[in-house]
């Protein structure tokens, strides 16, 4: 069976730097690393002073130029500010990023990407929507006014950080859309270019391009919000430029970045993991702490800014919010 990669997590905590450095290669001929597209660095193991082999920069450059730098920064939402957890440095979590798109290795997802130009980009409206179109960037920073929200976001891989995205809610964008009474689902697909993405030329036995879906209900809620930009700025390409999704209420993979395509369903579709991996990654993948992963345990996480390992919180931290749009039979 195809398993899903990842970093190794041992009983009691994180694997050590030492441990991790020493076992990397040995993962890799494995098959395991990071989890694809969800957005960030690797969990810093216990009592480690960083796991990059150089220097990164505390800033990195957006990956759509300047052209809309008069847009940042946006004023910052404070309503989906969750005081007292501190803000995770830049310079750690845009150096260390799951994006298999370019590589399996965390550590060069930012250099890797540092030079990836995403503009001019386009995004394809389909499905049962009143009439199928398509938009640009222009558009998409232009239609909505942004704000800045600091969000928890929780990887699969049981770390954790806090950012301030800059964006808009996401139902602003779907209703600009205009699904259809039937439609019931919306699914989003991320960029497909082998020639400037290595891991997808490389890694031919992922079913590329990365592509993710959400009920509707779920898409129009308050909290589910596009994000254009992070620390005050357009996104660097290894956060998901020039927009992504972010559902600070489930596991990371499910704030899919790149996006170029927009479906509106009638029936659930499938999403990359769920598809790839079905007994370890459901389609609804909300963070729940009692319900262990397969081959790890989801009861904790460990904030990769300050390396504290706390309880995982249900629904990420944002249950009062979310929890009555589910039953508790999702997985």
């Amino acid at each position: 069976m195809r398993r899903a990669p990842r970093e190794i997590v041992e009983e009691g905590g994180l694997t050590s730097e030492s441990a991790y450095f020493g076992r990397r290669e040995v993962l890799r001929a494995l098959g395991f690393g990071g989890l694809a597209v969800a957005a960030s660095p690797l969990l810093l193991g216990r009592g480690a002073t960083g796991l990059l082999a150089q220097p990164a920069p505390e800033t990195f450059p957006p990956a759509v130029g300047p052209k809309y730098d008069d847009l940042f920064p946006a004023k910052r939402n404070k309503t989906y500010d969750f005081a007292p957890l501190p803000e995770t440095p830049e310079k750690i979590s845009g150096s260390y990023n799951n994006f298999y798109e370019f590589t399996t290795d965390k550590a060069r997802v930012w250099r890797m990407a540092k030079d990836f130009v995403a503009s001019p980009w386009t995004v394809q409206v389909k499905g049962a929507v009143e009439k199928e179109f398509s938009f640009d960037l222009d558009d998409l920073f232009r239609w909505f006014p942004l704000e800045e929200r600091r969000y928890r976001f929780r990887c699969v891989e049981a770390w954790a950080m806090q950012v301030p995205w800059t964006g808009f809610p996401l139902r602003q964008l779907i209703d600009r859309c205009k699904p259809l009474g039937k439609a019931k689902y919306v699914r989003v697909v991320s960029i497909l270019d082998p020639e400037r993405l290595p891991g997808q030329k490389k890694d031919t036995h992922w079913p590329w391009p990365y592509y993710e879906a959400y009920r509707l209900d779920e898409a129009r809620h308050e909290l589910a919000f596009v994000a254009l930009g992070i620390y005050g700025h357009a996104l660097p390409m290894q956060f998901g430029a020039p927009w992504r999704i972010v559902m600070p209420w489930k596991y990371g993979f499910k704030s899919p970045k790149s996006i170029v395509a927009i479906e509106f369903t009638e029936t659930r579709p499938g999403t990359f993991w769920n598809d790839a991996v079905p007994k370890e990654y459901g389609f609804f993948s909300n963070v729940n702490p009692l319900k262990p992963h397969p081959r790890w345990s989801q009861a904790t996480e460990r904030d990769i800014g300050t390396r504290d390992r706390r309880p995982t919180l249900p629904f990420n931290g944002y249950a009062d919010q979310v929890a009555k749009l589910y039953t508790g039979a999702e997985f």
